[in-house]
């Protein structure tokens, strides 16, 4: 696990002398980028199999603070809005094996849908140089609102209520 910390970190300040361009989450109204990624148990999970459905991506880390903070607020919310449809997807990023089934236990399985990003190209292509990232996506496949760093549970669910109109 402390490889892929330090990784993590390797990453962070390789990313300082990468344009910040290229690094940003997804510009608000443009499509969410596509992505696929395994499950814990193997099994491929995908944007598309979303499409008409909003959605709420959380990138996380088993080792980062905030989102070990947001996780229970995540999973209130998460059954809070099932009823409106709402899909949460957690991508866990460059994280040791087991860390993402572990994460889900600790927190009462507050993503509902998890993938595994060992490579950090799913990461990369949504700017997450650092935990947690949120993107939330209409069911157009539209991103309605992406932020890089830690949000209250008041600023998550105002961007669900985005993401659901």
């Amino acid at each position: 696990m402390e490889f892929r910390r330090l990784i993590a970190v390797a990453a962070a300040l390789a990313a300082a002398f990468v344009p910040s361009v290229a690094l940003a989450v997804p510009p608000t109204g443009q499509p969410a980028p596509a992505f696929s990624v395994p499950t814990p148990s193997g099994k491929p999970l995908s944007l598309a199999a979303l499409r008409g459905k909003p959605v709420y991506v959380n990138f996380f880390a088993s080792w980062c603070g905030p989102c070990n903070e947001e996780a229970p607020s995540i999973g209130a919310l998460r059954a809070k809005y099932a009823k409106s449809g709402l899909q949460v997807v957690g991508i866990d990023e460059l994280d040791g094996d087991g860390q993402a089934a572990a994460f889900e236990k600790k927190y009462h399985d507050p993503y509902g849908l998890v993938g595994i990003d060992d490579s950090g190209s799913v990461g990369h292509a949504y700017g997450a140089i650092a935990m947690p990232v949120h993107i939330f996506i209409d069911r157009r496949g539209v991103v309605t609102y992406a932020r890089m760093g830690e949000m209250s549970p008041a600023e998550i669910e105002a961007a669900i209520k985005d993401a659901l109109k």
